[in-house]
């Protein structure tokens, strides 16, 4: 059971990360856009950045921290 849990928070966490670099990539896109005068999406990005980015950025950080701990426990506990 468990490590089915933590073999689906990995999973999720690898669709996040992909996200997150997604988002990056789109945010140097639009602005170097910006500068050349094509509109690639900066304001629909500023739009997406609050409700979609910032908490697939704060997932990513909480589920990165609960995996690390969930890891720690694990080994301790194989140790005993």
């Amino acid at each position: 059971m468990k490590d089915k849990l933590l073999d689906w928070l990995n999973l999720f966490l690898v669709a996040d990360v992909f996200l997150v670099l997604f988002s990056f990539a789109w945010l140097a896109a639009a602005v170097i856009g910006r500068g050349a005068g094509v509109p690639l999406g900066l304001d629909l990005w500023y739009k997406l950045w609050q409700p979609v980015f910032t908490p697939a950025i704060g997932i990513l950080m909480g589920g990165a921290i609960l995996s690390g701990i969930i890891s720690q426990i694990t080994k301790r506990l194989k140790s005993n």
